[in-house]
């Protein structure tokens, strides 16, 4: 799994949690499968460095870009850059 796969996972089965206990069942195994996944996804977030510096990203390609903010439900506010040469 990509780390945006992960992060969208962790939603999934928190929103299945939430149906769970509704119901009044255990959500424990669902909130722990959850919390690897969002540590999953943070891990390759992290790793791969998405710093933004001024008006362009650095160490992430554009597609990868795209994908976490779609996974994160957001947009930039302007579309990645190339990076700037000697970045």
């Amino acid at each position: 799994m990509t780390g945006p796969e992960h992060y969208r996972e962790a939603e999934r089965l928190l929103a299945e949690a939430d149906n769970i206990a509704e119901h009044g069942g255990d959500m424990g195994e669902m909130i722990a499968a959850a919390q690897v996944h969002a540590t999953l996804a943070h891990a390759a977030a992290t790793a791969q460095a998405a710093l933004v510096n001024g008006d362009h990203f650095i160490g992430m390609p554009e597609a990868d870009v795209a994908a976490w903010y779609e996974a994160a439900g957001t947009r930039a506010k302007k579309p990645p850059l190339t990076r700037k040469a000697g970045a």
